[in-house]
């Protein structure tokens, strides 16, 4: 268990799009309570969309530690690379048109008094995708986590330093 430990500590490309992952969400709380005060920390926590993109920051540490270490012309880099297109343009163009799809319709659900759409009475979900403008931010909190993260494996070995 404590070699897991130490390997563990000592993966800076793992630890950089986990930790990009984990503060992504920690930043959602302020973030959305700033714009939905009716949403409770759990649901800010687990709830996809908002500022920042998650998808975004895990994706952008992957490619940058992985540049770090491996360097822009690995194979590594290149995989990583087309990951992080995919998720960001996935993240704000289709994941974000359902989302808007599930608003119409959920006000379409709403003007209906037959009665008939039992089954949507939790509404379909409309948080989905992101702005750009998240995406950004996200991407800018991963290319900082990502960035700063090669460090741990150094301080954990070398903890004088601190």
């Amino acid at each position: 268990m404590l070699q897991f430990l130490k390997d563990f500590s000592t993966n800076y490309v793992l630890m950089s799009a986990i930790f990009s992952w984990l503060l992504a969400q920690f930043f959602k709380i302020f973030t959305g309570r700033f714009v939905d005060n009716k949403k409770n920390i759990f649901q800010l926590l687990t709830a996809t969309g908002g500022m920042p993109s998650s998808h975004a920051a895990t994706v952008v540490a992957l490619l940058t530690s992985v540049i770090i270490k491996d360097g822009i012309s690995s194979t590594y880099a290149a995989i990583c690379g087309i990951l992080t297109i995919i998720v960001l343009v996935d993240a704000t163009g289709v994941r974000r048109e359902t989302g808007l799809q599930g608003a119409i319709l959920n006000r379409m659900i709403a003007k209906d008094e037959s009665g008939t759409y039992d089954d949507f009475t939790k509404g379909l979900k409309e948080l989905v995708g992101h702005t750009p403008l998240q995406v950004f931010f996200g991407a800018i909190l991963g290319f900082l986590v990502g960035f700063f993260c090669q460090y741990i494996p150094f301080l954990i070995v070398h903890p004088e330093v601190v």
